[in-house]
């Protein structure tokens, strides 16, 4: 069965302050989408209340999983469930080895899906090695600290092969390409695609700019503006943005709307 994540005019506040408001998002397994808009329009917003970030209130609307509402879970309880979370900013866990912290992810994930827990040390270290060369990272990276005396380039690499590990059914990218230079970019978006042809994940990739989308040729675009999505469409939406910029769309699909 093919999952599907659907966001049901989501209305979300944070601190008392409205960001989204109505956001309707339908996104399946194998397919990409990307997520654009300017700063400030809710993109990083729908990302968190996705993953349940407890600062995110939703006030109306619907985040469900293959038809299965989200909204009472725990952050945990989602990544079990199958969502995934690459961060705009990952933080560090010092004292924590990216092979122990993965290895524990790995094994409750796979045990919520009902799957053989039991797997040694030596076949996780050989699925983590193989993911660090997806990434072309040293596998010496399983020995060091989550995140810890990493470049910013690393760090978000780093979040790829948390994402190849857990296999997740729906994996959401919130600027992973922000930080990275030509190359990173490149092997980031060579690894999301092998990741959504190997393992079938559906992949939302929330950025300001279509470098990486040149790589990723995603499914679907998505723009938003004000808290909710004002149009979808293809490869060749983020290529219009990218000559025209945000202006064209606004005075198309949102002060028209206004009037």
């Amino acid at each position: 069965m093919v999952s599907v994540l659907e966001v049901k005019d989501l209305w979300v506040s944070v601190e008392g302050k409205e960001i989204l408001r109505g956001t309707n998002l339908v996104l399946k397994q194998g397919e990409i989408h990307a997520l654009m808009g300017p700063n400030g329009s809710g993109k990083s917003t729908l990302a968190y209340a996705i993953m349940g970030h407890p600062k995110y209130s939703v006030e109306r609307g619907d985040i469900l999983l293959d038809g299965e509402s989200l909204l009472e879970l725990s952050p945990d309880q989602r990544s079990k469930k199958g969502i995934f979370l690459a961060f705009q900013y990952p933080i560090e866990i010092s004292g924590v080895t990216m092979a122990n912290f993965l290895r524990r992810a790995y094994l409750a994930v796979r045990a919520e899906g009902g799957a053989n827990s039991k797997v040694s040390v030596a076949e996780f270290q050989s699925i983590l090695n193989r993911n660090f060369q997806l990434l072309k990272m040293e596998p010496s990276f399983s020995r060091r600290y989550v995140n810890e005396g990493f470049s910013g380039g690393e760090k978000k690499r780093g979040e790829i092969v948390q994402l190849a590990t857990l296999r997740p059914k729906i994996a959401i990218l919130d600027e992973t390409d922000s930080g990275l230079d030509i190359d990173s970019v490149r092997i980031v978006a060579d690894a999301v695609r092998d990741i959504v042809q190997r393992d079938g994940t559906g992949v939302l990739v929330i950025t300001h700019y279509a470098r990486i989308l040149n790589y990723l040729r995603p499914d679907f675009v998505h723009v938003m503006f004000n808290g909710r999505v004002v149009v979808s469409g293809g490869f060749e939406l983020a290529q219009e943005l990218e000559r025209k910029g945000y202006v064209d769309i606004e005075s198309k699909y949102v002060l028209n709307t206004k009037q």
